[in-house]
């Protein structure tokens, strides 16, 4: 990774953008990816996506997600203390004694969840269960509610955790919002890569960083109608399933550093995924395989079934932790799905139909 492409990395990282309230990562996205693009758009909702342009006018589009879990002020008592809901899937039982980014009408405010001294909250019995969302209080600093919306904040603003990336050994890369701004990351270094080819693909490609997917893929099922491309390769992140008290038995084997991830089953095309596999192959890039045979749980789902079908599959890059301060992925990861979803692309003919035939 050039420094230029891990300093766009960690500012994707480092900036706040919440489900719901995502344009602040989105305007880092976009002026990175513009040299590289033909066309930048942004739709009603924020979700934005680049194109460069193809040999014809058949179109591969490349989907990431730009939101990341956070939390909301919903109540505002008259001591000071903020009341919150979850934006996403934000995980109560690890808030406790964290900081938060709240981001109000004059700027952010920096809180913290509150956390009472094991002192005082043990339980004889030891049978302490997680905090609910409702029993968490966020400090602000302030002894009124009064003080707290002189301060430029108000129900209805929302925040996200303080904690910023960091490199551990082994090529590792930590923090929160990897779930999925390392996606953006990800299509971006696909549309620059290829811009710098020397022959433009046959097929136009479509990268587009979508908002909204925590709760339920809204703004890839806006874009993907709008849009309407031919073919499309979902990039989010997986459960690495290698760290302890994980049982393979249940939730399959996918390892940090063994390469990303191609699903099997309900969204996945078939041919789409049989594509991707020989692209793998061809390139000797490491790839794991993942059984989805209900559902994804990503924007895939949202994606495939759009007008009157797009032939789509998920490729996911390894991740622990998800969903907290600690997310953490491989580099190495990052680099196989890059030439993984380069060579899919490139691999694209204007002859090549991704249907099902009797």
């Amino acid at each position: 990774m050039k420094a230029e492409e891990k300093d766009f990395l960690l500012e994707l990282l480092q900036t706040p953008s919440p489900t719901g309230f995502e344009m602040p990562g989105q305007r880092v996205w976009a002026k990175y990816i513009t040299p590289f693009a033909d066309e930048v758009t942004c739709d009603t909702y924020g979700s934005t996506w680049a194109v460069l342009k193809g040999k014809t006018e058949r179109t591969v589009m490349l989907e990431a997600h730009a939101d990341e879990i956070g939390y909301m002020i919903k109540h505002i008592d008259d001591n000071g203390f903020l009341r919150i809901d979850r934006v996403g899937g934000s995980d109560a039982a690890t808030a406790r004694g964290r900081r938060l980014r709240i981001l109000g009408d004059k700027g952010e405010v920096t809180g913290i969840i509150g956390n009472t001294a094991i002192h005082l909250r043990r339980d004889e019995q030891g049978s302490e269960k997680a905090p609910a969302v409702n029993d968490l209080w966020i400090d602000v600093g302030a002894s009124s509610a009064k003080e707290v919306t002189a301060m430029g904040l108000r129900v209805g603003h929302v925040a996200v955790y303080y904690d910023g990336p960091f490199e551990m050994a082994h090529k590792r890369i930590v923090g929160r919002a990897l779930d999925n701004r390392i996606g953006g990351y990800i299509i971006a270094q696909v549309m620059k890569k290829i811009s710098r080819e020397k022959k433009r693909p046959d097929f136009t490609l479509i990268c587009l960083n979508a908002v909204q997917e925590e709760i339920g893929g809204n703004g890839a099922m806006m874009a993907t109608h709008r849009l309407m491309p031919d073919i499309c390769a979902c990039l989010d992140v997986t459960h690495a399933t290698d760290t302890p008290g994980l049982d393979y038995n249940k939730f399959g084997k996918v390892t940090l550093g063994g390469g990303p991830t191609v699903s099997h089953g309900s969204a996945n095309h078939p041919k789409v995924v049989e594509r991707l596999i020989k692209c793998a192959d061809a390139e000797k890039i490491p790839i794991q395989h993942e059984a989805s045979s209900r559902f994804t749980g990503t924007d895939t789902d949202v994606i495939f079934h759009s007008r009157t079908g797009v032939p789509s599959a998920l490729v996911s890059l390894p991740l622990r932790c998800m969903h907290s301060v600690v997310e953490t992925a491989h580099l190495d990861d990052v680099h196989y799905t890059i030439q993984l979803l380069s060579s899919f692309v490139e691999s694209l003919r204007s002859k090549d139909l991704f249907h099902q035939s009797l």
